[in-house]
């Protein structure tokens, strides 16, 4: 393997290795369940044991940190319908959740287990796909140290909640049609190359790179609908890419080729793989008598015809009662944000707050917030404003697809806070962080500038984003004992709370 292809592994690698060591020292702590944990948790054993989601009893989080997993509610099998339990997300983010409760316990350790690891690799997904969109494995280093060191991605990567396995999709998704526009645009100039001008071009195959990413795509919808959001801006955006590939070898119709040639298999991968990822992840639903709605008896009383369309039709309802749930989610809660705060981090989510004993002072502190890395974020957003200035001034694709991701994961909420006021929180934006991160990096680049450029100006420029880079490493330290429930000293906590009004 060259050198230079070796490093744009082992470079990666590291950084995902200090990443998930971040991810996974004391991943137990605390010995409690946190905040949502209280749903996903439970559900994810449930799945395991009844392949639906059942009802709990009252005090099952106790019995769970005491060490008893008899959490359920019992009912005689002819009302075994009454223990099913209205849920209303998809089960794919459960299902995962639940290998890690399999492999080491139902404990905190193993219900958070699964989460780390996704969160670990996400960081290499997003090193590798920042190197391929910049050709710099130094500029890939940096965007996956950025999303190590990242505060909210940390605290969600050792949570049981879904978050992370949406945002771990999402991005999966994305680095794959990277992978696709550059295979697609080859193919095209190979065919350039060898074969006279034409109106429309060639087909370009099957594009598996494309196919994964529906799948990836797809998965993120079976963990949240909010993946939809993303879904359809990603097919969109790999549409787009076609118009403009066959534009750039000079074909004389590359809209109608892309059309005619690409349309089809994209309709596949980008509306068809998504479709089936989504209804297989619900087959523990189908396959069972216990899931809400179900309607097994009537499902199972008239042959396999019957029993195919009475359950999509059962399933279909459930889908129309939890889209009702959701257009009407106006609960008032504490830590509630509304989605243009969430880039200025003024309103985070205090997963977890205890005053135990130990620290050496009068009153302790030991805390779970669900934070960004100041510095990070603020630096985003000003990654961000350059981002537009940039594809306005040479509509460079990487600066449209960059803002195109950031934009599909936060715009659509606002739609929800003006006409539903619905309750929402900062952690819904984690979908947008790998995206502001590489906003970072592609900015990054721009400072420190081309090859070719005067090493006067690469100096300076690479002083100023290795700076950054200490200065994020700082922030992220400084706030780590608040992000991974350290026990400290009470002043110590509320000197890291940057907005006291909104921190606290």
């Amino acid at each position: 393997m060259p050198g230079g292809a070796l490093w744009g592994w082992l470079g990666p690698l590291l950084v995902t290795a200090f990443g998930a060591i971040l991810r996974f020292v004391n991943l137990g702590r605390p010995n409690a369940v946190m905040f949502d944990e209280t749903y996903y948790a439970k559900d994810a054993w449930s799945l395991v044991n009844f392949g639906a989601e059942r009802n709990m009893l009252e005090d099952a989080n106790k019995r769970l940190i005491d060490g008893n997993s008899d959490i359920w509610q019992h009912c005689a099998p002819s009302e075994i319908d009454k223990c099913a339990s209205y849920v209303v997300h998809p089960p794919l983010g459960k299902w995962m959740i639940s290998i890690g409760e399999q492999l080491f316990g139902m404990t905190p350790f193993g219900w958070r287990f699964v989460g780390a690891l996704v969160g670990s690799l996400s960081i290499l997904i997003l090193a590798r796909v920042a190197r391929r969109m910049t050709r710099s494995t130094l500029l890939g280093c940096l965007a996956g140290l950025l999303l190590s060191v990242e505060g909210l991605h940390l605290v969600l990567s050792r949570t049981a909640l879904l978050d992370i396995y949406l945002m771990f999709f999402v991005l999966a998704g994305f680095a794959c049609l990277v992978v696709d526009r550059d295979r697609a645009r080859g193919r095209l100039v190979d065919w350039y190359e060898s074969s006279p001008l034409g109106d429309q071009g060639p087909w370009l195959g099957l594009r598996p790179w494309r196919i994964a990413a529906g799948l990836c795509l797809g998965a993120a919808c079976a963990v949240k609908w909010s993946g939809m959001f993303y879904l359809i801006a990603f097919a969109l955006l790999s549409l787009f890419w076609d118009f403009g590939a066959r534009r750039a070898v000079g074909l004389r119709r590359p809209y109608s080729g892309a059309f005619v040639k690409d349309l089809p298999t994209a309709l596949g991968a980008m509306a068809l793989a998504p479709a089936l990822t989504y209804l297989v992840s619900w087959t523990g639903w189908f396959v069972t008598a216990t899931g809400w709605g179900r309607n097994w008896a009537q499902a199972t009383s008239q042959g396999p015809a019957f029993f195919v369309f009475d359950s999509l039709r059962s399933w279909l309802n459930y889908h129309f009662q939890v889209l009702s749930f959701h257009t009407g989610l106006a609960t008032p809660h504490g830590y509630q944000s509304d989605p243009w705060s969430w880039p200025l981090l003024l309103r985070p989510v205090a997963f977890f707050y205890e005053s135990p004993k130990g620290c050496g002072a009068d009153t302790c502190s030991q805390a779970v917030l669900g934070v960004g890395t100041p510095v990070i974020w603020y630096g985003g957003l000003v990654a961000l404003i350059a981002m537009i200035a940039w594809y306005v001034a040479t509509r460079d694709w990487r600066a449209g697809a960059v803002l195109l991701a950031y934009v599909a994961g936060w715009l659509p909420w606002f739609y929800w806070a003006i006409t539903d006021h619905r309750t929402m929180f900062i952690f819904y934006a984690i979908t947008m962080v790998p995206f502001m991160i590489l906003a970072l990096t592609l900015a990054a680049g721009l400072v420190i500038g081309p090859v070719d450029a005067p090493s006067s100006r690469r100096i300076v420029g690479a002083s100023i984003v290795g700076g950054f880079a200490v200065l994020a490493i700082i922030n992220f330290w400084w706030l780590y004992p608040v992000l991974t429930a350290e026990t400290i000293p009470y002043a110590e906590w509320n000197a890291r709370m940057l907005f006291k009004k909104g921190w606290i």
